[in-house]
């Protein structure tokens, strides 16, 4: 793995800010590629080796995407946006 350095997001504020234009569907959270748990070590070789492009995931305590979606109507109305960045799956 390169290195994990620790660091922080943003204040309270700047994380309230964030958080409020993510619930008005203003900006995306984007992921280009996620991996179950049971992937991780593929996950950080990936990382390691420059095979992904952007941001990765890794599912830690859901089988699949989208459990913790609570607005099904706004997810559906910015899905191209949210996928904008995704792989495609192999």
């Amino acid at each position: 793995l390169k290195r994990i350095i620790g660091s922080h997001f943003a204040n309270y504020r700047e994380a309230w800010e964030a958080n409020r234009l993510i619930a008005k569907g203003k900006i995306h959270p984007t992921l280009s590629k996620t991996y179950r748990l049971e992937e991780t070590g593929q996950a950080a070789h990936d990382v390691h080796r420059n095979l992904h492009q952007g941001k990765v995931g890794v599912l830690a305590l859901a089988p699949e995407e989208g459990l913790g979606v609570r607005d099904r109507e706004m997810r559906a109305k910015h899905i191209d946006a949210i996928n904008r960045f995704r792989m495609p799956a192999n």
